[in-house]
């Protein structure tokens, strides 16, 4: 039996192969500071590198919100992350919500977030490092550092770009509005939306979906689409061709060949 890493405000479970992180700190919205679900994810993150028996993460947030991002009371008190000079909060950001996008940028399975409610900051931020978004009709999203009077800090003006392109996202970012699942939706930041009772089953449908095929070559694609956003043609074809042999000469390409074929049969 697998052995799952100790968390602290979040919980985790594996079955058939797909992980499921809660963030479990309803009490303050699933704040990311203030808590310890930085820690937390950045643990599991590390942990599904390390454990072949993971082909698929999924995260969620338990109670009535996916993640409020930054805790505020924090922020109005200039304490926990947010106390001390420009260096001491600039360090205390390194040491800390910036580690998630760098561990989750370097997972190598599908990463799917089922956005159960509002997404907000840095809590909209997590959800767009994910993979694949899937929400629930009661979900929200909202960039609203300059609502607040600070910058995205934890790299959502890098990831959010990527997703919906410069100009939806220099509006959405200036601007700190809010918008609904289905505007999320018609933007492309979320894949679909669905009643809350069906989210989670359908998430589940998806990641059941993508742990039932071949685990490494699945891991190795995974990389493959990170890859793309920042390699050259030339050099990407070259690695291509190498992960190639390397699935080729693999086990569970000779078994999904012959399921294949007897299939066809």
């Amino acid at each position: 039996m697998t052995d799952l890493p100790k968390l602290t405000d979040a919980t985790l479970t594996l079955e058939n192969r797909v992980a499921t992180l809660t963030m479990n700190r309803h009490d303050l919205r699933n704040a990311l500071t203030g808590s310890a679900l930085i820690d937390d994810i950045v643990t599991t993150a590390e942990w599904v590198n390390i454990c072949p028996d993971v082909s698929v993460l999924l995260l969620t947030g338990a109670g009535s919100a996916f993640s409020s991002g930054g805790n505020i009371k924090d922020m109005a008190e200039r304490g926990g992350d947010f106390a001390g000079n420009v260096a001491e909060v600039e360090n205390h950001y390194r040491r800390g919500i910036q580690r998630i996008p760098l561990a989750l940028q370097n997972v190598e399975v599908p990463i799917i977030a089922a956005v159960n409610g509002p997404a907000i900051g840095a809590g909209f931020d997590l959800a767009n490092m994910r993979d694949i978004r899937l929400a629930s009709t009661k979900a929200k999203f909202g960039e609203t550092f300059l609502n607040l009077g600070i910058i995205p800090g934890d790299g959502g003006a890098w990831f959010m770009q990527r997703l919906i392109g410069y100009q939806r996202a220099a509006e959405l970012t200036l601007s700190g509005r809010v918008i609904n699942a289905q505007q999320a939706k018609e933007y492309g930041l979320v894949l679909d939306v669905y009643e809350p009772d069906d989210l989670m089953a359908e998430a589940s449908k998806m990641a059941q979906q993508f742990a039932s095929q071949p685990p490494k070559a699945t891991r190795l694609t995974k990389r493959l689409l990170k890859m793309a956003q920042r390699t050259e043609l030339k050099d990407f074809l070259d690695l291509s061709a190498c992960f190639q042999g390397m699935s080729h000469n693999e086990p569970e390409h000779l078994e999904a060949v012959l399921a294949f074929m007897e299939k066809m049969k």
